[in-house]
């Protein structure tokens, strides 16, 4: 188990450090509001079936909506060198996916998340890194099984997981949403790029591009959501009291938590480089 040693403190620092240079950005984030239930079904198709993951286990608090980040600077972009109109969040991203195996597009939803968080809970400190490192686990940032992550943040087709029905390796866990999100009116199935159950995401679902829809299926809104449920209960993901209990909450396996912290520290690294 990892412990609140100096060694981990100071890799968990670099985790935050690696997007300091991004909490100065001039960033176009959606506005952020905490939705309910989607209105209408994100799922279409067919249940696909993937490695079954413990379902997590919801931290038991919620937040309100937080407001757009008030527009910066990038240290090391000069903004008069970009297009009109392009986004710095963007560039940063596709110099950061030439040597860290993420989608550019999927490092934008994870970066918009840990901008949207220091906007909400600036003392969680969640890095974008440690939400990347989940993504990886839980989808390989929304490509599992060989689908790719368009531009809209949504893969290419949805990601439905297996029934929570007890089997080996799952909790059993009746169906919640009658079928909504996951298809399945038997058992709940983890949905989407994050591996959201649909009960975990009625709770803590967010809109996080804006377009008025907390949709599992789409990273943007994904990976918010997940940030917000790793920060729950006034955690400081900095800390490794902090940092291993958010993700524990996630998934209750020892084995999952060092993984996540291994690629986090991996695309920390990366992203340090790119200063």
């Amino acid at each position: 188990m990892i412990r609140n040693t100096s060694g981990v403190v100071a890799a968990l620092g670099r985790l935050a450090t690696a997007f300091g240079l991004l909490a100065a950005m001039v960033v176009g984030v959606a506005l952020i509001n905490v939705l309910g239930a989607p209105s209408s079904a994100p799922w279409a198709g067919p249940p696909v079936e993937r490695e079954p993951e413990p379902a997590p286990v919801e931290p038991g608090s919620t937040a309100p909506p937080v407001e757009e980040p008030l527009p910066q600077s990038i240290p090391g972009v000069d903004p008069g060198q970009l297009e009109p109109g392009a986004d710095p969040v963007r560039k940063w991203a596709d110099e950061v996916a030439t040597v860290v195996d993420i989608p550019a597009r999927a490092i934008v939803s994870y970066v918009n998340a840990d901008l949207a968080m220091r906007q909400h809970q600036p003392a969680c400190r969640i890095s974008w890194a440690t939400l990347a490192g989940i993504g990886r686990i839980e989808s390989n940032h929304g490509r599992f099984a060989g689908r790719i992550l368009r531009e809209d943040a949504r893969s290419s087709s949805p990601i439905i997981g297996v029934p929570l029905n007890g089997g080996p390796g799952v909790r059993e866990i009746p169906d919640t949403d009658g079928g909504l999100l996951d298809g399945d009116v038997v058992h709940d199935r983890a949905v989407g790029p994050m591996q959201f159950i649909p009960g975990t995401w009625r709770k803590w679902a967010t809109d996080g591009n804006g377009d008025g829809i907390g949709d599992p299926q789409n990273l943007d809104d994904a990976a918010v959501s997940a940030a917000r449920y790793l920060c729950a209960s006034g955690r400081d993901m900095t800390t490794g009291t902090g940092w291993w209990a958010g993700v524990m909450t996630y998934n209750n396996s020892v084995e999952y938590a060092q993984k996540v912290f291994a690629l986090a520290e991996t695309y920390a690294e990366a992203g340090n480089r790119r200063r």
